[in-house]
């Protein structure tokens, strides 16, 4: 799972090399932008194509085979005990980029007061979450985590510190 040194196109979006922290012949795993929970990570197909349904079988073999590695890796570096790993395949699944791809989520007991209140915080929702933690790393039992104020844009920076840390581990 050797990095290149290529960007890629996510949609219409530009993913730069410092963003990447994995790839394989056919996908590659890079930071999210608004994490959702410290680690939530994604994996895409390199081409471009809206909808999972048409992947080749081979695509799609190799999107889950790096969501598998990817998965176990960020599970263990982000002290999870769970995942989340999830696809919105087509606008009306909520999927806001057109271009397939895996949320993959380490997941922490009591980390959400419903464990599918994950699902709307993928789809960006603007409500209040019962956390256990906030996404900051902080914050105890109770501690309410508001999305609009936790999940903001992070800087390229900080992303490139991301993947750079995660790239180490693959």
């Amino acid at each position: 799972m050797a990095s290149g040194t290529k960007d890629y196109s996510f949609g219409p979006h530009l993913i730069r090399r410092t963003e990447i922290f994995a790839e394989t012949p056919l996908s590659f795993a890079f930071v999210n932008l608004k994490p959702v929970v410290p680690g939530h990570v994604l994996v895409s197909s390199k081409r471009v194509e809206p909808r999972f349904t048409s992947l080749s079988g081979d695509e799609v073999a190799d999107l889950w085979n790096l969501a598998q590695e990817v998965g176990r890796v960020v599970e263990k570096q982000y002290s999870a005990s769970s995942l989340t790993l999830a696809i919105q395949d087509g606008q009306h699944a909520g999927q806001s980029v057109p271009h397939v791809h895996v949320h993959i989520l380490p997941r922490r007991p009591g980390d959400f007061e419903k464990n599918d209140d994950v699902y709307d915080a993928i789809d960006d929702a603007s409500k209040v979450l019962a956390s256990g933690r906030s996404a900051r790393g902080g914050g105890g039992p109770g501690e309410k985590l508001d999305l609009d104020a936790e999940r903001r844009i992070r800087t390229p920076d900080e992303m490139a510190a991301e993947a750079a840390e995660l790239s180490l581990l693959f």
